[in-house]
């Protein structure tokens, strides 16, 4: 019996720490994502969006493919209502000076939380656990 109960907590500590590498993968993808869309503006000189649908937990880096997000996560973003393309869809903008329009990318699950901020005027990302 205890030897169950035993196993029982083992067992729910290592998914903890799963959904915790879950997470800091996920949210460090997402910081890349913003990263590379960033870069690509300044590299092509063109204006690039970095696309996040909050209902289908997917998003876009400026010309890469669809990622999603692992099942059980919620995404929010935080962006400049001119981003804002439908109800659970919207982007931040990265302009060929390196700027952006701003704004957030906020993970969430089992308790833990890592926001994506994105500088307006410099557009840089950085990851954060505002938890902490």
């Amino acid at each position: 019996m205890i030897a169950s109960l035993v196993l029982a907590m083992v067992g729910t500590s290592i998914s903890r720490n799963i959904s915790g590498a879950e997470m800091r993968t996920a949210s460090r993808k997402v910081a890349a994502s913003l990263r590379y869309t960033r870069t690509q503006a300044i590299l092509t000189k063109s204006e690039q969006v970095f696309l996040v649908d909050t209902e289908n937990r997917t998003f876009q880096a400026g010309g890469r493919q669809v990622e999603e997000l692992p099942e059980g996560m919620n995404v929010e973003l935080n962006t400049a209502r001119s981003e804002v393309t439908s109800e659970s869809v919207g982007g931040i903008r990265f302009y060929p000076d390196g700027g952006s329009t701003g704004g957030n990318v906020r993970l969430e699950a089992n308790g833990r939380v890592y926001q994506v901020n994105v500088a307006w005027l410099t557009g840089e990302a950085s990851l954060q656990r505002p938890d902490e």
